[in-house]
């Protein structure tokens, strides 16, 4: 089976966007994989002018959201690593079973893979003195650069939303019939993974080079 792999444009993001960054991409694409007819919810983001639509299901939203806290707290167990998650797609086929494999196994048609390079949070920063400490406060140069990399991340993330819709108009081909299951979308996983960038690689390589496509350790 011939698997689609879009490789997400890489945004510079800090600790406390991460969580409506992901959302937004993972339900853009959850909601362009929904099958039938799906109730849409129009979404405005609070750190940026930018408003998404997913689907109203709140199990998918459950999951999504659990995967997104997976994510966060593996940031934080490795701040200096690399960190990326992957959307993939797949459809269940029965197989022959025999005494050390599973009657039924997972063929991937799609995978969304989101690299975020996630800066490091900053330490307080404090003068002591003989009878008081004094917080330093960031200064009007800092605020400005805040906000000017505020702004390129919001142009950027409205890249990968573009990247998502114009993928998923071009790349229909192997896109399988509707299967008979439940929920709003194809049967999909979230997988994440945090490594250095030589081990993420060989790691990868050696995944390929198992299963013909680039699947994502969990």
């Amino acid at each position: 089976m011939n698997c689609e792999v879009c490789q997400l444009k890489e945004l510079d993001v800090e600790h406390f966007e991460i969580r409506e960054v992901l959302g937004c991409i993972l339900h853009t694409i959850l909601f362009h994989r929904a099958l039938g007819l799906v109730r849409p919810k129009d979404v405005d983001l609070q750190l940026f002018e930018i408003t998404y639509v997913q689907c109203a299901d709140a199990e998918l939203d459950k999951k999504v959201d659990e995967k997104i806290g997976q994510f966060i707290d593996r940031v934080e167990k490795h701040p200096n690593k690399k960190n990326q998650i992957c959307l993939s797609f797949y459809e269940v086929k029965s197989k022959q079973a025999t005494w050390f494999t599973n009657k039924v196994e997972r063929l991937h048609w799609e995978q969304w893979y989101i690299n975020l390079n996630v800066a490091q949070q900053p330490r307080a920063h404090s003068g002591k003195s003989q009878h008081s400490k004094i917080v330093v406060h960031p200064g009007e140069a800092a605020l400005e650069e805040r906000d000017v990399r505020r702004a390129a991340l919001e142009a950027s993330l409205r890249e990968v939303l573009f990247q998502i819709i114009k993928f998923v108009n071009e790349k229909r081909d192997h896109v399988p019939p509707i299967p008979n299951v439940e929920g709003v979308s194809f049967p999909y996983e979230i997988t994440i993974s945090s490594s250095s960038e030589s081990a993420f690689g060989m790691d990868m390589f050696k995944r390929m080079l198992q299963t013909g496509h680039p699947t994502m350790l969990s």
